[in-house]
């Protein structure tokens, strides 16, 4: 039974953070690979500044640079657009692998307005590194479902709801600090490292399954 930690979000685009989060969650929870779960939109952010979905998958394949760390677009194939439909889609198609949602502290501050984010955490463990300067000071989520004592490499034992810390330096990349100095990423990435989405949705199924 194969460990892997999912990590979700729009990638608009991907940073080193997000590889760093992805390194430090292999170690602390023992995973076999990290799949970047590419969205073709966050219900949380405006279409508007999204660049497109082929473009994102294709910035996230070269920052991951790690055998492990899967890109992918499956939520697109799963026709699925909020967290907790992608966990409980994901469970029914592998069920021979055990899910762990990865997220730095910025998304736990937020994660009361997820849909369903109750049934969510009552889906899968959330993994949590720490991002410079978030408080969780008072997040809903946190107070209603607390630190999970249960240690990170232990994480397939924690009872749910489970909110596990990992300990990771904290790093200062953001989307909005890529976007802000390099508006243009995606229209400036070699034509080269474009990606057809289509094909590599189908391509990442077949290689799960």
């Amino acid at each position: 039974m194969a460990r892997i930690g999912l990590l979700g979000g729009s990638f608009n685009p991907a940073h080193a953070a997000h590889r760093h989060i992805s390194l430090t969650a292999m170690r602390q929870l023992r995973l076999d690979a990290v799949w970047w779960l590419v969205s073709p939109l966050n219900p949380l952010k405006s279409p508007e500044s999204m660049a497109a979905l082929g473009d994102r998958v294709a910035r996230a394949r070269l920052q991951a640079r790690h055998p492990r760390i899967c890109v992918t677009a499956l939520e697109a194939v799963l026709g699925t657009r909020f967290a907790v439909d992608t966990v409980i889609a994901l469970k029914r198609r592998y069920p021979q692998h055990r899910f762990v949602w990865l997220a730095g502290d910025d998304i736990v501050a937020e994660l009361h307005r997820w849909r369903r984010w109750r049934r969510f955490l009552r889906e899968v463990p959330l993994a949590v590194a720490p991002r410079p300067g978030v408080s969780l000071m008072g997040a809903p989520a946190l107070s209603w479902a607390g630190w999970s004592p249960t240690p990170a490499s232990r994480w397939t034992d924690a009872p749910l709801p489970a909110i596990i810390r990992l300990h990771a330096g904290l790093r200062p990349e953001s989307a909005t600090q890529v976007r802000r100095t390099d508006p243009d990423w995606a229209k400036n990435m070699p034509s080269s490292n474009k990606t057809n989405t289509a094909t590599n949705m189908a391509s990442n199924m077949r290689m799960h399954d």
